[in-house]
């Protein structure tokens, strides 16, 4: 089992290497009957687009979206629909001088170890272009949401560059700088940092937070189709992801359970929430409130700074990334991010319509 699709119901599998000709998703289970073009999916490839700033990599790639099947006169059929996004600016020459060495940090030696064969050019099946054709399904997934769960929207922020964190949640000044940071102060001061570390040919993680509104309650199931941990694996799927937590998330294991406790209210539309520590699910079923999750991504691994390896004899040796990469991956994760999520409610949304038809355990 080669193991490149996710989803339940709303399935995508995704193809293609950093280097190849193109690169792309299928998405099946899509519903029948809902409008969709070209036009609905390339807004959200722009957004995670490379070379739009000098702080992230410069390879210049249009990532324009075809569709080759699943659509006939503008509305899906709910056949598979194949998603095209063809490699425009690739060069290989830059790897070369690592064919035989091992990227420390980069999925080079267990690639290896697992397949004894590897793609060296920008990191082949490994290389974080491949998340390109997680956006394009992920515009498809918030086509069947619009349809599903109209008022839904999900929304996505850099909350935090290595050691340096936003204060500021405003989700209006996301859209006005490169770093998709909801604090302008931050961002001003991200900048400066992050100029710094290029120059030096080093790099930086960071958290990325997304906020999910008007999740109907009840989507997930309560032992092995969790919500949470649906979309906590979504998460860890996407490269450079270290961890996820969602809620209070790590942060509860410092709370008593008076303080941990959401104390639910008698509200004018249903129940209400005093505090949202549980980030939206309970016993791995949504609340209705939002889903709030955060992920850590660690700095990109491809830095001018020397560093000591081993080639594929075992011999020691030492290894500069060459190539235009990211200094810090995290920027464009926020869109990859949002593209998960996306998926992962849209395939919880199918289920639950599957299984309970959309009834709802009564209050009052």
């Amino acid at each position: 089992m080669s193991l490149n699709s996710f989803g339940h119901v709303f399935r995508v599998t995704t193809w293609g290497e950093s280097h190849g000709p193109a690169l792309g998703a299928v998405v099946d289970g899509c519903p029948p009957g809902l409008p969709l073009s070209e036009a609905d999916i390339q807004p959200w490839m722009d957004r995670r687009r490379p070379g739009q700033s000098r702080h992230t990599t410069q390879r210049r790639e249009s990532d324009r979206v075809e569709i080759l099947s699943g659509v006939f006169e503008g509305r899906t059929t709910g056949t598979p629909i194949q998603l095209l996004i063809r490699n425009e600016d690739q060069r290989s020459k830059d790897y070369a001088e690592i064919a035989r060495s091992f990227r420390p940090g980069h999925a080079d030696i267990t690639y290896w170890l697992k397949y004894g064969i590897r793609d060296y050019r920008g990191g082949g099946r490994s290389s974080a272009r491949e998340t390109a054709a997680r956006v394009a399904a992920g515009a498809v997934a918030r086509v069947v949401l619009a349809h599903l769960a109209p008022g839904l929207t999900i929304r996505g922020a850099m909350v935090r560059m290595g050691r340096l964190e936003a204060a500021a949640r405003d989700w209006a000044e996301v859209e006005r700088n490169p770093f998709f940071c909801p604090d302008a102060e931050a961002a001003a001061r991200w900048a400066a940092e992050l100029d710094r570390l290029r120059k030096q040919g080093n790099s930086v993680g960071a958290v990325i937070e997304l906020v999910a509104e008007g999740v109907p309650p009840g989507l997930g199931a309560p032992v092995y189709a969790k919500l949470d941990a649906d979309l906590a694996a979504a998460m860890m799927s996407i490269n450079a992801v270290k961890g996820v937590e969602i809620g209070a998330g790590m942060a509860a294991a410092a709370l008593t359970g008076v303080e941990n406790a959401d104390e639910i209210l008698p509200g004018p539309d249903g129940p209400r929430f005093a505090a949202n520590h549980a980030g939206g699910i309970l016993g791995g079923i949504s609340t209705g409130q939002d889903i709030v999750l955060r992920f850590a991504v660690k700095p990109t691994s491809s830095i001018l700074t020397p560093r000591r390896t081993i080639d594929v004899e075992g011999r020691p040796t030492e290894i500069v990334t060459r190539g235009r990469h990211d200094p810090c991956v995290g920027i464009r994760a926020v869109p990859v991010g949002e593209a998960m999520m996306a998926c992962v409610l849209a395939d919880h949304l199918l289920l639950d319509r599957a299984q309970t038809g959309g009834r709802r355990g009564r209050i009052g």
